[in-house]
């Protein structure tokens, strides 16, 4: 896959990933998934694994943010649907229109269209309160990166077991941690039932990579299955490349699995392992202001 260049824009920085995220888009088909999209666009234009690691003032991913700012300004400008499911997708043709030149004016429409919804809304917020509300909803929130951070502070033999524990709570019966050295980085296996009368032998991998994790991996991980087993699993902190996906799909070979760390993160979510939720009310100013104006009839 050949690797292109961000350019940048004028205006925020930001606003450089907008084309990477059309482009990448138009490559998907229309559509995709947040960490398929983020995912593609680091791949396919090279972002360097330094940038990756550079983290803002609330320690998320300072790229994986930058990202998501351009996609939310592009939900608000009509480019992009607003999916409740989470998928990015084309809101028609309107991404035709943007390019490097037209993306400061592009800019400048969608703040203006801010400037217009804070001064209409009562109790307005100050410019850089309503700034943070934004970057807290388009940005994951914090609790995502400290997770993640715990997981690649455990030592390999408790995130095996931490693993282990995970695979169970979602639905796999005879998990066991072999932990052997030498047998091509499996560390476990456990059977998946899909009825009773059918199930299947799962090999595991689980590694706290803070770097890519590559084809190569992918590769000696399917070979270290061959007439063990018919799926496997490779559950990493890190993230895997484009190709390293590809290679884990590829026809006429056993499938592997791939779950880095965004997908690591879900599965702890869903479950609610190691997670304890909460319910947070924002208060709806229009269901008030029928009680509001029958007091003023009133005096």
């Amino acid at each position: 896959m050949s690797k292109k260049e961000i350019k940048t824009v004028n205006g925020p920085d930001f606003m450089k990933y907008v084309i990477p995220i059309i482009e990448v888009l138009k490559e998907l088909g229309g559509s995709g998934n947040p960490s398929e999209v983020t995912d593609l666009i680091i791949d396919k234009y090279n972002i360097s694994e330094a940038e990756l690691e550079r983290k803002n003032k609330n320690g998320g991913s300072t790229v994986k943010n930058r990202i998501a700012w351009a996609r939310f300004y592009m939900v608000k400008g009509g480019i992009l649907d607003s999916s409740k499911r989470g998928v990015w997708s084309f809101k028609g043709n309107l991404y035709e229109n943007l390019s490097e030149k037209t993306i400061p004016n592009f800019f400048k429409t969608v703040h203006e269209q801010f400037e217009i919804e804070k001064a209409t809304t009562e109790n307005h917020k100050k410019n850089d309160l309503l700034e943070n509300e934004i970057a807290e909803k388009v940005e994951d929130e914090n609790y995502k990166e400290k997770l993640l951070t715990i997981l690649k502070e455990l030592p390999p033999e408790g995130f095996e077991k931490l693993c282990q524990r995970l695979l169970r709570e979602s639905g796999f019966t005879q998990v066991k941690v072999t932990g052997k050295t030498g047998d091509g980085g499996i560390d476990g296996y456990g059977v998946l039932e899909l009825n009773p009368l059918m199930s299947f032998k799962v090999l595991f991998q689980s590694k706290r990579y803070k770097d890519v994790v590559s084809t190569d991996k992918v590769r000696d991980f399917r070979g270290a299955m061959a007439g063990r087993a018919d799926k496997g699993i490779i559950i990493t902190t890190g993230r895997f490349t484009q190709d390293a996906k590809y290679e884990a799909v590829r026809d006429g070979v056993p499938p592997i699995e791939l779950v880095d760390g965004d997908k690591l993160i879900s599965m702890f979510e869903k479950l609610e392992f190691g997670l304890i939720p909460r319910t947070v009310y924002d208060i709806d100013l229009e269901f008030f202001k029928e009680f509001t104006n029958e007091t003023q009839e009133k005096s």
